[in-house]
């Protein structure tokens, strides 16, 4: 089944007692049982749902997996990965990362005894240096956020395999349509749902996808016994989303190419980050394991100073200065203020995210109103 039809029918079928097309909203906190302990696989929502099932059934096909996982959010995903570690372990991961990881990483985890090193993942051999008895995740980006670096996820994969450490990729800018990390490896793979896969701004929730059944228990019993579950009107609307989840990304895939070509030639913008660009580190990577470079797109103005930047963040009229990526609309934002603040500055500056760096999702209104917006607010 190619990717569209799966994105409009996977997971989902008609509704046996109405016939509805739609997967109803299952809005219920428990079900009833015949006598105790015999039901039909729902006792209480914290555990399961419906709506919630037939969601995390469609995620795992979209990403050619067995097993999905809903969470609340993108952060209770991470969490629960998190949760399979214990004193003593260590963790590798990159070295520009989301903001949010990075803090859970280092002020949550960290306290429980867990290391983490965070290492240029470029050069994949890099990984083999920090490898020690203790290491037991590597957890990459790719591409990563701000900088969009690229990470070659089939050689990293096969490092992992060599010495059995759990493999995690955080798919959320690429999305599924773009990228499958299991296929090329992955023991896990993370979304952000409410990004691309939700697509309309109106969702917070994470996923994870996987093929290991002893993993998926694992990561289920924590899932059930922490509580970080989403509710049955969220699971239905990022369904909704998912349907045009292809078309979408086509339209995020050009637009991101047009602004990205734009700012490029533009005088006053100095380094833009887009793997899309032949002269991208790592862009040959992102051409074998990408099908299009996406409508993430990060730049320097040639201005250093903040007060510069923070001025032309707030002077566009079409994009709209906010946290959060993914969605239809188009938005812009100040990563060493906003998503990447908990960074510390000199760990920040040293991959790029300085002052002057801004970052864009390319939403998938009018391309010429966005070149004109940019137009504008550059001068």
């Amino acid at each position: 089944m190619k990717f569209g039809t799966k994105a409009i029918h996977a997971g989902q079928e008609p509704d046996p007692s109405t016939g509805a097309i739609m997967t109803p909203i299952y809005q219920t906190s428990t079900y009833i049982q015949e006598s105790p302990g015999k039901h039909k696989g729902f006792a209480y929502a914290r555990g399961k749902n419906p709506t919630r099932v037939a969601l995390e059934k469609c995620l795992a096909e979209l990403e050619n997996a067995k097993h999905g996982l809903c969470f609340s959010s993108g952060m209770g995903a991470t969490d629960a990965v998190a949760k399979l570690l214990r004193p003593g372990d260590e963790v590798i991961t990159g070295d520009d990362l989301y903001g949010g990881t990075y803090r859970m990483f280092t002020k949550i985890f960290s306290n429980y005894g867990i290391k983490f090193h965070f290492i240029d993942l470029k050069n994949p051999a890099n990984i083999e240096k920090q490898i020690n008895p203790n290491t037991k995740l590597l957890w990459i980006e790719t591409p990563t956020n701000p900088t969009m670096q690229i990470i070659d996820i089939a050689a990293c994969s096969k490092i992992a395999k060599r010495h059995k450490l759990i493999f995690a990729v955080d798919n959320t800018f690429a999305s599924p349509y773009l990228q499958n990390p299991i296929d090329l490896g992955a023991d896990l793979v993370m979304h952000s749902v409410t990004k691309y896969l939700g697509g309309h701004s109106d969702v917070v929730m994470g996923a994870l996808c996987l093929n290991d059944d002893k993993l998926y228990e694992q990561l289920s019993f924590i899932l059930n016994s922490c509580g970080a579950n989403p509710g049955p009107m969220d699971s239905f609307l990022v369904l909704r989303g998912i349907k045009t989840l292809h078309v979408r990304m086509d339209r995020h895939c050009f637009n991101g190419r047009k602004v990205a070509e734009f700012l490029k030639d533009h005088p006053k913008v100095g380094k833009v980050y887009w793997p899309g660009f032949t002269d991208h580190p790592n862009h040959a990577v992102a051409k074998k394991q990408m099908r299009d470079f996406g409508g993430m797109i990060s730049f320097t103005t040639k201005n250093p100073a903040v007060e510069s930047t923070f001025k032309l963040a707030s002077s566009f009229k079409v994009f709209s200065l906010a946290e959060s990526l993914g969605g239809v609309e188009s938005l812009i934002n100040h990563p060493a203020t906003m998503t990447h603040a908990s960074i510390p500055k000199p760990d920040r500056e040293r991959v790029g995210v300085v002052d002057s760096l801004l970052r864009l999702s390319v939403g998938i209104e009018d391309i010429e109103d966005l070149i004109g917006d940019l137009k504008q607010a550059l001068g």
